[in-house]
């Protein structure tokens, strides 16, 4: 019998970074994410089917970064990327051990670690995987081992934006791009940064927009269904720039915890809250696996190569003085690390059972990003843990939609206005530094409502201006601007790029209103911005079926 389930939830986001710089933001962050973490993640699910166990991971990737994953300059970039880190590592055993001299045995044998490693990764994503890791991805959800989720188009946080029109467009257009890419409909959605609002004055829910788009479920943090203080950190890495104080915010206890799913009340969607205790153990800065003084350092890395030789040694430890990394003490850790944290998810699912009588649910999400990029030997750490679960557990793992269909929510709940940043409100997206981006935000949201209205029958070069519009309106709205103002890990980056998608916005505009489309210029931005290819603008038109209804 088993005493529960255990949903694993990955969300999978980068901003757009095409053609907007390189280093230290911009491509090269996404090359080394699919490094790291995509192209390794995938690795881990197929080598576990080949060994006849189904993953059964919930991962999310969100639209804007499946399509940069799917985007023929990128993967070229990505291979003239891992060109570099391969020669780099070739340069580096040459290096650590010069002709005639003792040998640096310690850097060396690292050097000649991430040469076979960086040769394996190149060689997997050019023959395994054919280029094409969304259709790797697809072939897994094809073959029943993994679920996965969409989200908002570009990130968006939603509860901010000025028009219920945005939001239908940003989910809608997610929903699109998610059917050209997997070949069906999703499920489950990631709401960007977890952030909900309830019903406010004439305005619906949040959920209402994922009902009317046929999503099914989505996730939130554990304290947003049990009520009670947040936390004050939840999934930044780096500190917080100089904004005002965020407190963190306490609400009532409601009695419920997140050992079960919930419909709420005004639409059939199911959420599920993510397990603190079970989360905790891998994102905490200072209890957390990752934290492990024996890993691998991220900040630091070498002055010639870029390469990191470092661990971690201590959280409090400086860069100057980290020690060398040893990847088999590393992977020894992840075993001891897997062991405990199975025993942490048996033990939690057990008590439950003893206490309820019932099975329960024991879901956790984190960034995918965390693993194999910040973490880098958390992908082998899940990996064990899937495999100790299956071999030595009685949990059963199960997709997000395999659970609900197992044990459908019982009851229906109201959720209040949350998200999973510092403090579980807004304000890390609206702030001192952010404020003044929101009226430019919904300035154009109107604005594109208005063109779409007058232009909506057009053909030919205007309507492929609406269409550009549409796409520079929605990297507008990535929540990722804000966030990287607020953490100060990009400010002048998130500015500039705010800045140009909001220019290109009203070069557009200016164009459609004189009737006056450079269609030389429309072309220099589909170069750039050439995301989301069939955006459909009708989507600000839209009239829901209670308006329907009712007329």
């Amino acid at each position: 019998m088993s005493v529960g389930s255990f949903v694993l939830m990955l969300h999978s986001h980068l901003p757009f970074y095409r053609k907007a710089g390189m280093w230290p933001f911009g491509e090269e962050s996404l090359y080394e994410c699919i490094a790291e973490t995509y192209i390794p993640l995938l690795n881990m699910i197929a080598e576990l089917y080949d060994e006849g166990v189904k993953a059964k991971l919930t991962v999310g990737i969100t639209p804007i970064l499946a399509e940069q994953l799917s985007d023929p300059y990128l993967k070229s970039g990505f291979e003239k990327w891992m060109e570099k880190r391969i020669e780099a590592s070739r340069k580096d055993e040459e290096r650590y051990a010069p002709l005639g001299e003792t040998p640096d045995m310690n850097r060396l044998q690292l050097a000649r670690f991430y040469l076979t490693w960086f040769q394996k990764i190149l060689d997997d994503f050019q023959n395994r995987w054919g280029r094409d890791i969304i259709a790797g991805f697809k072939k897994y959800q094809d073959l029943d081992a993994i679920e996965i989720t969409t989200s908002a188009a570009t990130h968006c946080f939603s509860p901010l934006l000025a028009t219920d029109q945005s939001l239908f467009l940003q989910y809608r257009t997610g929903v699109d791009s998610y059917r050209r890419m997997f070949g069906r409909d999703p499920r489950g959605v990631w709401l960007p940064e977890c952030a909900y609002r309830p019903a406010q004055a004439e305005r619906p829910s949040i959920d209402k927009w994922l009902h009317e788009v046929g999503l099914k479920y989505f996730f939130t943090e554990s304290d947003v269904i049990k009520g009670g203080q947040t936390s004050e950190m939840r999934r930044v890495f780096g500190a917080y720039g100089n904004i005002e104080y965020i407190p963190a915010a306490s609400r009532p206890e409601t009695g419920l915890d997140t050992y079960e799913a919930f419909w709420l009340k005004n639409y059939p969607v199911a959420v599920m809250g993510r397990h603190h205790e079970a989360g905790y153990q891998v994102w905490s800065a200072d209890n957390g696996y990752p934290g492990d003084g024996n890993f691998r350092e991220f900040h630091k890395k070498d002055d010639k190569s870029g390469l990191h030789y470092w661990r971690l040694t201590s959280k409090n430890t400086d860069l100057g003085w980290k020690e060398l990394y040893n990847p088999d003490v590393a992977f020894e850790r992840v075993r001891e690390n897997s062991d405990h944290y199975v025993g942490v998810i048996q033990h939690a699912l057990t008590d439950h059972l003893r206490k309820t009588g019932q099975p329960g649910l024991v879901m956790c999400s984190f960034d995918t990003e965390l693993f194999g990029h910040w973490w880098f030997e958390g992908i082998e750490f899940i990996k064990e843990v899937i495999k100790k679960l299956k071999t030595y557990t009685a949990v059963t793992m199960r997709t997000a939609s395999e659970y609900l269909e197992y044990q459908p929510p019982a009851r229906a709940i109201e959720l209040p206005e949350s998200s999973w940043g510092a403090g579980g409100h807004y304000q890390v997206w609206y702030n001192n530094e952010t404020e003044w981006m929101w009226p430019i935000i919904h300035a154009a949201e109107k604005t594109m409502v208005e063109l779409v209205s007058q232009h909506q029958h057009d053909g030919g070069a205007m309507a492929r201006a609406l269409k550009q519009a549409a796409r520079e309106l929605v990297l507008l709205q990535s929540s990722d601007w804000p966030f990287l103002i607020t953490t100060g890990q990009a400010k002048q980056y998130a500015v500039q790029r705010f800045n140009e998608h909001h220019q290109r916005f009203q070069e557009l505009v200016e164009m459609i209103r004189s009737n006056s489309i450079d269609e030389a210029k429309v072309a220099g931005m589909e170069e750039i911005d050439n995301c989301f290819p069939d955006i459909d603008v009708s989507c600000l038109l839209f009239e829901d079926r209670e308006t329907q209804a009712v007329k």
